[in-house]
């Protein structure tokens, strides 16, 4: 049996349509916004926390839209598969700033998406939710 990750992930689309994708240190690609749940914690307090942590953008709960359970091939633990509770966040104009394990953010469009390297949950599952 595959070992299983369990997180939160966010798709954090802006008021231009740009979705935002973040690089942990030591990655190579990128993905959502998210992470593991404390003990005790719920996947949507996790990705409300996460989101914060990693991007500085503090939103409210209620402005979490549920999105599914999405299951692939872990991109930074190898040998384990990811399953992500994920959820959809539109935000007006923001400042994200990268924050925490974040080495690098960047916002892009439904165009870019060939030319950015995704992890394979992000690729396959959850960044095509920023243009549906």
């Amino acid at each position: 049996m595959i070992p299983e990750v369990h997180v939160s992930a966010a798709v954090v689309v802006d008021a231009a349509g740009r979705a935002l994708v973040v690089r942990k240190r030591g990655a190579r690609v990128f993905q959502q916004p998210g992470g593991k749940p404390d003990p005790g914690e719920t996947a949507l307090q996790a990705v409300v926390r996460e989101v914060a942590e990693e991007t500085g953008i503090a939103a409210d709960a209620a402005s979490f839209v549920p999105l599914g359970r999405y299951t692939d091939a872990a991109a930074n633990e190898p040998g384990h598969r990811v399953v992500a509770d994920a959820f959809l966040l539109r935000v007006d104009a923001v400042d994200a700033q990268a924050a925490g394990e974040i080495a690098q953010l960047r916002w892009i469009t439904e165009e870019e998406l060939d030319d950015v390297p995704l992890a394979p949950l992000s690729r396959n599952h959850l960044i095509r939710h920023a243009w549906l």
